[in-house]
């Protein structure tokens, strides 16, 4: 049963509900310390390169491995139904485990490119049990707010995702091995803490393993609307993360200026991911009572039109640069919980993990293709522009929730908020 807000808002009103609140928390914190593995190879990328005399391939590999591991991980795990075959706090926490283990080999065993990328590669499968499984157990306790439920989740992985940043920040500038060791033992505590949750009044219970599940996914035209719209935001969303400390390190590099330095680079990086932390709350809580395909299509116009205005700010004032980073991080994740919001309400109840880890498995192999061509685009343009062909993918993903929005099975989207 759901009440309404005010403002429009279903509420949970059923028995059982009563502890979702301290069960998102839970979840949230173990998401947030298990996704610090995320970038923490692509943070002190600049110093491992100098040690290990890595190639700017090679460079870039130390991240795109762990999307290519992702994309592998999390398409076995939607064709094998995991998700939703295995207990989602147990899966949960192996994988946090599995990958903590992997970054600290990182950390004190390698010291040559192969092994490392190996060892990305790894981490990124492992991290495909983190993350959809973690939205299928927080919408299992929430019904009438999952928008927010689910945006809660998402900005825990944003800001777990440049914990990295500020650790270098903080202390690791010139000492790679101790931000990785940090982020390792972060994910293990996430693992630990996982363990503590426990399934919500709406989370179905395991369902036999269907091979025939992931077509019926496929074939379903509202879901994949959706994840349309999640595979246009996923295109630019990691190469702008990935590539925001490059970018702000040229654009140091084109002053005479004390304060631009790598420690300052590391942190605006880190506020730059961090800040979408907040935009996927706010983003959240608008799209319970205002809608899904309005706050998405919003939300992809302007961080597609910052795509384009980088180049314009790129040797602007940092009274003018932060400011624009700091739109431009709320802004570009605002939407992302909102199309797995968009699944969890529009695909088959019994296969949600399912349809999540197929949505995250095909949105993340997009990231690998962009996240490969801005170096490309930059040697022909500078990193001044290299952002421009991002644009693509928030225009695609806006035409695509518009177009859900027509559909008579959008009335299931926040309560009927479409």
């Amino acid at each position: 049963m759901t009440a309404e807000t005010t403002d429009g808002a279903a509420v949970d009103t059923v028995p059982g509900t009563d502890g979702r609140w301290r069960m998102l928390a839970l979840v949230g914190v173990a998401e947030l310390l298990a996704m610090s593995l995320w970038f923490s190879a692509s943070a002190v990328a600049p110093e491992l390169t100098a040690q290990w005399n890595l190639t700017p391939t090679e460079s870039a590999l130390l991240t795109s491995a762990v999307q290519i591991g992702f994309v592998v991980g999390a398409v076995l795990s939607a064709a094998l139904t995991l998700a939703d075959a295995v207990p989602t706090r147990y899966l949960f926490a192996a994988s946090a485990f599995l990958g903590a283990a992997l970054t600290a080999a990182l950390g004190i065993v390698v010291d040559s490119a192969g092994p490392a990328i190996v060892l990305r590669f790894l981490t990124g499968v492992s991290l495909a049990g983190v993350y959809p499984p973690g939205m299928k157990l927080v919408a299992g306790w929430f019904r009438g707010q999952r928008g927010l439920a689910i945006g809660t989740l998402v900005g825990a992985l944003t800001l777990g995702s440049a914990l990295p940043h500020l650790v270098r920040a903080v202390g690791g500038v010139g000492r790679p091995q101790f931000v990785l060791l940090v982020a390792a033992g972060l994910a293990a505590v996430g693992g630990l803490l996982v363990l503590g949750a426990r399934p919500g009044p709406y989370q179905s219970p395991a369902a036999p393993f269907d091979p025939g599940a992931v077509r019926r996914i496929l074939t379903d035209r509202p879901t994949m609307l959706a994840n349309l719209g999640y595979f246009g935001h996923m295109w630019e969303l990691y190469a702008v993360w990935t590539w925001i400390p490059v970018y702000l390190a040229a654009s140091f590099a084109t002053r005479e200026s004390a304060y631009a330095t790598p420690t300052l680079a590391a942190l605006l990086a880190f506020g730059t991911i961090g800040i979408g932390s907040l935009g996927a709350l706010v983003a959240g809580r608008l799209a319970d009572g205002l809608g899904r395909t309005t706050v998405t299509g919003a939300s992809m116009v302007v961080s597609g039109s910052f795509s384009v205005l980088a180049g314009v700010v790129f040797d602007a004032p940092l009274a003018v640069l932060v400011p624009f980073l700091a739109v431009w991080g709320f802004t570009i994740v605002a939407d992302s919980a909102q199309f797995s919001a968009c699944v969890t309400e529009l695909a088959e109840e019994s296969y949600v993990g399912t349809a999540l880890t197929l949505q995250t498995a095909v949105g993340f192999l997009l990231t690998i293709g962009s996240i490969q061509l801005l170096p490309v685009v930059a040697e022909f343009v500078g990193w001044q522009w290299a952002f421009l062909p991002l644009v693509v993918g928030p225009i695609v993903g806006t035409l695509a929730m518009w177009r859900l929005r027509t559909l008579p099975a959008a009335s299931a989207l926040a309560g009927g908020n479409r």
